[in-house]
């Protein structure tokens, strides 16, 4: 009976992921929330908001491809991106398509990369990435199908810049890693990069970067093994360990000059209520900021 039980509760969070898929769209700046798109490169999926898989995937799109860096075809849209100002220590946030919520257990986390040229517009990431910010469990007795996680129920990732941070054009990755279907090789990554210019005197250099595609591989059982109905906290933090997401943040210090090309290892809550198929109606183009669980189809 346990494992029946099991079984009708991995089946329930499967059949419910079509309405809990998501993607973030929208650049937070002192409060005033933009539009969509207005800053975070478009992806060219026909539904914006499918995860990236290792396995059963949705448009043949990987971890393992270059497009893992920002999304399936964004980089075609960089130019007509506008790139935010910012200041080095300012707290910004990334707020996710049609004010949906996150309503998968798993982490969350936030990478830059710095334009080597100078201008973002022109560049696909495919230079050094370093992580700024990361949520993960936050109640180790708590549901770890759900809210044990920080991130669950969350609209957007809210982070600082680091004060240390040198100026120049970045790239900002937010991404959530979706776990419920990790013990199938099928972990869900929701990921965007918004475009930004950071201005001051920063010096610092991050002492651990990453190059993407290389960030995960389905070799990490966090994304392919692990179970959040049968594993511990102490099991999945050991796994979390393993990978980037396990690695320190980079606050703002000197670097010690390693670099890994690939692993080296609050706001709303409220729940959207979309169903399945208004999903499948909506556009990936720009909505208005409440039009969320108000739309109908």
């Amino acid at each position: 009976m346990k494992h029946f039980a099991t079984f009708i509760a991995t089946a329930g969070v499967l059949a419910h992921s079509a309405s809990a898929h998501y993607i973030f769209s929208k650049l937070v700046l002192n409060n005033e929330v933009s539009e969509d798109w207005q800053y975070i490169r478009q992806t060219t999926r026909d539904k914006c908001y499918m995860p990236t898989k290792f396995t059963s995937t949705y448009d043949n799109l990987t971890p393992s491809d270059s497009d893992f860096r920002c999304n399936l075809g964004s980089f075609s849209n960089a130019a007509k991106t506008e790139v935010a100002d910012v200041a080095a220590g300012d707290t910004i946030a990334m707020k996710l398509f049609y004010d949906g919520s996150i309503a998968h257990p798993g982490p969350g986390q936030v990478y830059m990369s710095k334009a080597p040229t100078g201008k973002v517009q022109e560049y696909e990431g495919d230079g050094d990435w370093f992580k700024i910010w990361e949520t993960t469990i936050c109640d180790d007795n708590g549901d770890l199908t759900t809210d044990a996680w920080c991130a669950y129920g969350l609209s957007q990732f809210e982070f600082q810049i680091p004060e240390n941070t040198p100026a120049g054009e970045y790239l900002v990755r937010a991404e959530h890693v979706g776990l419920h279907g990790a013990q199938n090789n099928e972990a869900e990554f929701f990921y965007s990069c918004a475009q930004i210019k950071v201005s001051g005197t920063g010096n610092g250099s991050p002492s651990i970067t990453y190059q993407i595609p290389g960030l995960y591989t389905d070799n990490m059982t966090l994304f392919n093994g692990l179970n959040l109905w049968t594993d511990s906290a102490d099991q999945i933090e050991s796994d979390i360990a393993d990978t980037p997401i396990g690695d320190d943040t980079w606050s703002g210090g000197s670097s010690s000059g390693a670099s890994y090309p690939a692993s080296s290892s609050s706001i709303s809550s409220s729940i959207s209520s979309a169903t399945p198929e208004a999903w499948n109606k909506f556009t990936c183009g720009t909505h208005s900021k409440r039009s969320a669980i108000h739309c109908h189809a």
